[in-house]
């Protein structure tokens, strides 16, 4: 019976995976939502990575999910050039966390395209090196700097805010002098479209969805 409903489904899997797709899309979020799964007889950790397009409608649209095995810039560009092939000829800004080799192959990919890192894993990231007790008081010394009207202004309170909490973690700021290449194209935007990118709610809901669907499958 199993054999069958598969047997059925792949086709439908396969057409929507290779369906055409629009020729520019606004906004692309790449997000992964991680699954256990045996194979072998091993048990490991997969990431499903889902890629969702805003269009020029404003609708949300699945363009595609990827199961990775290695990231790198040669996994990415494959994975963009997929998305070229089935007819995306412009992506205005791609938001995703800090992917590896991600940034080379939009340049490669898509040349033309904003690669933003997203601020809502960037602030998680950061938060890990804090304890509890400051959790608060430093997500809100974060917001000071992606909230900022300019990057002028945001890159100084950068600064303040690493000079502020270095002496308690020295690790945490680390990654936003490092990666503020991929962090300060939010500020070429209007506050409107700033939010729409750093927020992520669009992508964060859809995996929470995917992840409440299976929480009853510990194993694939």
């Amino acid at each position: 019976m199993v054999s069958d409903i598969t047997d059925r489904l792949l086709p439908e899997i396969e057409g929507w995976q290779n369906r055409p797709l629009s020729e520019v899309y606004p906004i692309v979020y790449i997000d992964a939502v991680h699954f256990s799964v045996r194979d072998n007889h091993v048990i490991k950790k997969l990431a499903a990575y889902v890629i969702l397009g805003i269009n020029e409608e404003g609708r949300k649209e699945v363009l595609s999910i990827h199961v990775g095995q290695n990231e790198s810039s040669k996994y990415w560009l494959s994975v963009l050039n997929e998305l070229k092939n089935r007819g995306v000829k412009d992506i205005l800004i791609l938001c995703a966390d800090g992917l590896t080799g991600i940034k080379e192959s939009i340049n490669v990919a898509f040349p033309n395209t904003e690669y933003q890192r997203c601020i809502v894993h960037q602030v998680r990231n950061t938060l890990k090196y804090v304890a509890d007790k400051d959790k608060r008081s430093f997500a809100a010394d974060l917001k000071t700097i992606y909230h900022a009207p300019s990057e002028e202004v945001s890159h100084t309170r950068m600064l303040e805010v690493t000079e502020k909490w270095q002496p308690h973690y020295p690790n945490a700021m680390k990654s936003w002098s490092t990666n503020w290449d991929v962090i300060s194209p939010i500020f070429k935007f209007s506050p409107d479209v700033r939010k729409v990118i750093y927020t992520t709610n669009a992508i964060e809901s859809l995996n929470s969805t995917y992840r409440r669907l299976n929480r009853q499958r510990s194993v694939f």
